[in-house]
């Protein structure tokens, strides 16, 4: 099912698609949410442009960094200004609230559902937005925690009181040497929580919520459950969009929604039971909210 040729054509995102998600919302017994970085950008989370050189100004002009996401591969010449720049990243990415309230008007409709997220995205903006943290599982890791770089255990450490000092104190694109964060137990300098090699640190907390999600896909594959993708692109889809399509198929009673900017589409073996939105996620998310509030009042 992951070939393109076994997959049904892009359905627009039309007023009768929006229509059916929100039906599909109200009669599921569950909602199993896959979010990826398309979720983050129609919160306004955008690495290029205004937000970009308002805070990279002088990254731009040294180096004509393109994008915040380029800048992040850049084999800086000492940690001093590796960490000048990243400090700076994590923080207006894990530290600042989106500019858009996506995530809140996502937590809106869940309401009273019983849900789970599981998501790709490091910002942790669904945890900041209220959403349960013991129904979330961040697969990627979180911009919010150190690991050793090794790594000599599987550790993390938060970050946030050194990251905001980082900012604060930085200067010329540079950090304090005293700022440097090594790992307590080795010494070895310290590197994000971010899965790009063997080297993630897999900790308690990554394999506790791993169990929640699996526990709760367990227990509810017999009843009405929407599987919801929003904003899941192809870099990993053999974390979200595969997995959801193979569950929707073996569960007779599931329902798959994609909601993404473009690509939207399901295999043909689950297309009865799909609806796939080509849209502004944002604006249908808000449109859905708007509707749900206006229910509850009449």
């Amino acid at each position: 099912m992951s070939t393109a040729e076994k997959t049904t054509p892009s359905i627009s995102g039309c007023s009768d698609s929006v229509t059916r998600l929100r039906q599909a919302l109200d009669s599921a017994d569950a909602v199993v949410i896959g979010a990826g970085a398309g979720l983050s950008t129609a919160a306004g989370f955008i690495y290029t442009g205004e937000r970009f050189e308002k805070h990279f100004a002088d990254f731009i002009r040294k180096y004509g960094f393109a994008d915040m996401y380029s800048g992040g591969f850049y084999p800086f010449a000492d940690p001093e200004e590796f960490w000048a720049y990243w400090s700076r990243y994590i923080f207006i990415n894990r530290y600042m609230d989106p500019p858009r309230p996506v995530y809140d008007d996502l937590l809106a409709l869940m309401g009273d559902k019983d849900y789970f997220v599981i998501t790709t995205n490091v910002d942790h903006c669904f945890q900041k937005a209220g959403f349960a943290r013991e129904r979330l599982f961040y697969t990627q890791g979180d911009y919010g925690l150190f690991q050793c770089s090794e790594p000599c255990r599987q550790e993390t450490f938060d970050n946030e009181a050194t990251v905001r000092e980082m900012v604060e104190r930085q200067r010329d694109m540079r950090v304090p040497t005293e700022l440097l964060p090594v790992c307590p137990h080795c010494g070895r300098p310290m590197t994000m929580n971010l899965r790009s090699d063997d080297r993630f640190a897999e900790e308690a907390g990554w394999h506790a919520a791993a169990g929640r999600y699996e526990e709760f896909l367990r227990t509810r594959m017999d009843g009405r459950v929407l599987f919801w993708e929003l904003g899941v692109g192809y870099n990993t889809p053999g974390i979200i969009k595969y997995p959801f399509w193979r569950m929707t198929r073996s569960a007779p009673g599931a329902v798959y929604a994609v909601l993404n900017r473009s690509k939207a589409f399901a295999p043909k073996e689950i297309a009865d039971r799909s609806i796939c939105i080509n849209g502004d996620i944002a604006a249908v998310l808000a449109r859905l909210r708007r509707e749900k509030d206006a229910g509850e009042r009449d």
